[in-house]
């Protein structure tokens, strides 16, 4: 039963595209339970993100035609153009690729964490609509397994390579654990977003948030327990932060030397982290000469960014060849299901041989023939039927010259080879 991975990402598809075939998160269930309906599907699970969207089948045949025409159909896309960036992976590299995945090596920021978590959604999704079943199930399972070995045994989630990430980074170099300071993010953008959940994440004391729109610093604040203000309130909020990060498209400067003096004094020169990201800077190149003060530009995170890198390019070459170890694991317990069924054949072939001498073993013995007599009987009439057709049919191997066959028998019964 082939496992087929088939998707559109960051690297294959523009956004106007990817934006096009999302599946919004209620109504998901439905359309997991519209593709296990489709003929050749088995299993089915789709992972449906802003850079991302795979669907991850077992199907009766290698050819996905049908899926990817009711994907057309579904986002009213045609097909023709859906192909042009589609991308479509056979058993071994659906494997490789869910590991790659969740781990962060596929992803736009390499080693960011949050997709496992996605993936994990989409296993969760999957099970509540029903199209899970041993295969698909069972390859989420050593997925998350994967990832969670990688990010134990290599520094791929370990050193920053945002801004955003950076930043937060120096921070707790400074502070060591975050859980006692409170930090004001000024403007309300991608990036201060970021920085708000990294700090979240770390266990941050507090969090204020400063924006022109006020009620945008309020929506973004609450997100992660912190309140909001306006611009002009930040020299009455400045003396409580201990961590500050600006980055707003302003073309006039935000903190001014006169202003830091004045939240120094009533800090009692209690040391300040500053982080300067926007272009040109919110924050007065003169902060930093003050005693107390640590200011970075975006200039002086670029060395940490491209050190994280670096970092995570060396990681990402550990995690491949533990991938490499783990797609094999995974193909072997894939290649050992060919062999249940014959095993189950077997069995129940060598049942029915037991049951029909014991059957005559039993009438044996009520006609009154002697326990000793019966066992030999049923000893050895057993031990013929068992080996009546691998008997014969070596035979014939070996009359026909098919030793690979002979050599096979003596490693499934475990006999020893006679030179």
């Amino acid at each position: 039963m082939p496992l087929i991975t088939l998707g559109i990402n960051h690297k294959t598809a523009p956004v106007e595209l990817r934006e096009r075939v999302v599946f919004a998160p209620d109504k998901l269930t439905d359309a997991l339970k519209k593709l296990a309906a489709l003929n050749p599907v088995n299993e089915i699970a789709i992972l449906s993100t802003c850079n991302r969207t795979e669907l991850y089948c077992t199907m009766e045949e290698q050819d996905a035609g049908a899926v990817i025409d009711w994907i057309g159909q579904y986002h009213k896309i045609d097909t023709r153009e859906l192909r042009n960036y589609l991308y479509t992976y056979p058993e071994d590299e659906t494997i490789r690729h869910m590991f790659k995945v969740a781990t962060g090596l596929d992803s736009l920021i390499l080693g960011e964490p949050q997709i496992l978590g996605q993936m994990k959604d989409s296993y969760q999704q999957a099970i509540k609509a029903g199209t899970l079943g041993s295969t698909l199930g069972r390859l989420f399972q050593h997925t998350f397994n994967v990832a969670k070995q990688i990010r134990t045994n290599t520094a791929i989630g370990s050193s920053p390579v945002s801004v955003a990430y950076a930043a937060v980074s120096l921070a707790k170099q400074i502070f060591g654990e975050l859980k006692n300071q409170t930090a004001l993010l000024i403007g309300a953008g991608e990036t201060i977003e970021l920085a708000a959940r990294h700090l979240f994440n770390n266990q941050v004391g507090r969090l204020i948030i400063a924006n022109r729109t006020v009620e945008r610093a309020h929506d973004l604040a609450g997100q992660f327990g912190g309140y909001g203000i306006a611009l002009g309130e930040i020299p009455v909020h400045l003396s409580e932060a201990d961590i500050v990060i600006s980055s707003t498209a302003s073309q006039q400067t935000i903190l001014d030397k006169r202003i830091v003096t004045d939240a120094l004094k009533r800090r009692k020169h209690k040391p300040v982290f500053m982080v300067d990201i926007a272009v040109p800077r919110d924050i007065a190149p003169d902060v930093g000469e003050l005693e107390d003060i640590y200011l970075y530009s975006i200039d002086d995170l670029s060395d940490v960014i491209r050190e994280g890198q670096r970092t995570r390019q060396e990681a990402a070459k550990q995690a491949n060849e533990i991938i490499d170890v783990q797609v094999q694991h995974f193909l072997g317990w894939i290649q050992s299901l060919n062999a249940v069924e014959t095993i189950c054949e077997i069995r129940s072939k060598a049942e029915q041989s037991r049951d029909e001498v014991l059957v005559k073993a039993q009438r044996q013995l009520q006609q009154g023939k002697s326990a000793e007599e019966v066992l030999q009987y049923l000893a050895n009439t057993l031990t013929n039927k068992l080996l009546h057709d691998p008997s014969t049919n070596l035979r014939d191997a070996a009359t026909r010259g098919r030793m690979e066959l002979l050599r096979a028998a003596q490693e499934i019964f475990n006999l020893s080879q006679k030179k």
